[in-house]
C-alpha cells in the first residue's frame, strides 16, 4: 500500500499544468507515507485480534468449600459437616480461551491457575483439548437451565458484538483496498471513501471492545455463572478471567484506524484544492 501511494505525487498538477511547490508535494508524499503505514498497522492489528481465539484467557477451579459455604441444594456448610456427594469432587483446573470463532477448553490436573497465557499459548497444547464454535456462545453462560431470561439476553448480546465485529474488519479491509486503487489516479474521492471506511472500522471496534469489557466487568452474567456452579456443582468454586492478546491488539488496531481514517480524509481534502 505504502509503495503504491508513492504514484500520487507525480500527478498532482495544478490547474495550469505546472507542478505542485514543492513544498507542499513534500509534506502530501509524508501524510500519504505515514497514512499508508498507519492503516497498513491498523489492518494487521485488526485481522489478527479477529482471526486469534485469545480475547479471554480463563480458569476454573474446584476447591474445598470452607465452613459457612453454600453446598449442594444451598445448604450452609457449617464446621464439622461432611458433604455428602454422588460425584467426589476432584481438585482440577479446566483452562480455557475464547474468541470469535472458537472456544477451547482443557482440563489439568493441577490447580495453580498463574501464567494462564503460558499455558493456554506458548506452551504446548494438551491433548485433551476441544475446541467448539463460539460465534454465539454466550460466555459464560454455557446452559439455559439455570436462568433462561439471561441466557438468551446474553445470546442477543453476543450477537450485536459479533455483528459489530464483522462490519469493524469488513470496513478495513474493504477501505484498504480502496486506498490502493486510489493512489495511481489522484482521485480525492477515493482517498475520501476509503478514510471513512477506516473511520467507520473504528468506530464499531471500539464499540466491540466496549461491549467486551461491560460483558466481563460490569454485567452480572459472570456472578450469575458463579453463583450456580457454587451451588450446583462445587462449593468451591472459583473462577479466574484474563484479558488475553487478541483483546490487547484490538485497542492498537482501533488508534491506527482512527489515525490513518483521519489523514486520508486530509489528504483528499488537499487534493481536492490543489488538484481539481
Amino acid at each position: 500500500m505504502i509503495f503504491k501511494l508513492s504514484l500520487l505525487v507525480p500527478h498532482l498538477l495544478d490547474k495550469d499544468g505546472t507542478s505542485t511547490p514543492t513544498s507542499c508535494t513534500m509534506k502530501l508524499s509524508v501524510a500519504l507515507f505515514f497514512a499508508g503505514l498507519f492503516g497498513a498497522l491498523a489492518a494487521l492489528c485488526i485481522l489478527l485480534s479477529f482471526g486469534t481465539d485469545y480475547w479471554l484467557l480463563a480458569s476454573e477451579t474446584c476447591r474445598p468449600g470452607p465452613a459457612g459455604s453454600l453446598g449442594p441444594g444451598d445448604v450452609v456448610i457449617e464446621r464439622g459437616d461432611v458433604v455428602l456427594n454422588s460425584e467426589p469432587v476432584v481438585e482440577s483446573t479446566t483452562y480455557y480461551h475464547e474468541g470469535f470463532f472458537w472456544k477451547c477448553t482443557s482440563t489439568d490436573d493441577s490447580v495453580d491457575d498463574t501464567n494462564l497465557l503460558w499455558k493456554l499459548w506458548l506452551a504446548n497444547q494438551p491433548q485433551s483439548k476441544v475446541c467448539v464454535h463460539a460465534y454465539l456462545f454466550p460466555f459464560p453462560v454455557d446452559s439455559p437451565a439455570h436462568n433462561a431470561t439471561s441466557y438468551e439476553s446474553a445470546i442477543i448480546y453476543r450477537g450485536f458484538w459479533s455483528v459489530f465485529m464483522l462490519i469493524g474488519v469488513a470496513a478495513v479491509v474493504v477501505g484498504g483496498f480502496v486506498i490502493i486503487c486510489a493512489a495511481p489516479f489522484a482521485c480525492h474521492q477515493l482517498y475520501k471513501a476509503g478514510g471513512g471506511l477506516f473511520l467507520l472500522s473504528g468506530v464499531f471496534l471500539l464499540c466491540v471492545v466496549v461491549m467486551y469489557v461491560l460483558w466481563v466487568q460490569v454485567l452480572d452474567v459472570v456472578g450469575l455463572y458463579v453463583d450456580y456452579q457454587r451451588a450446583m456443582v462445587c462449593p468451591g468454586f472459583q473462577l479466574s478471567l484474563h484479558y488475553g492478546p487478541s483483546f490487547m491488539l484490538a485497542p492498537v488496531g482501533i488508534f491506527f484506524a482512527l489515525l490513518s481514517g483521519l489523514l486520508f480524509l486530509l489528504i483528499g481534502r488537499s487534493i481536492q484544492i490543489h488538484y481539481h
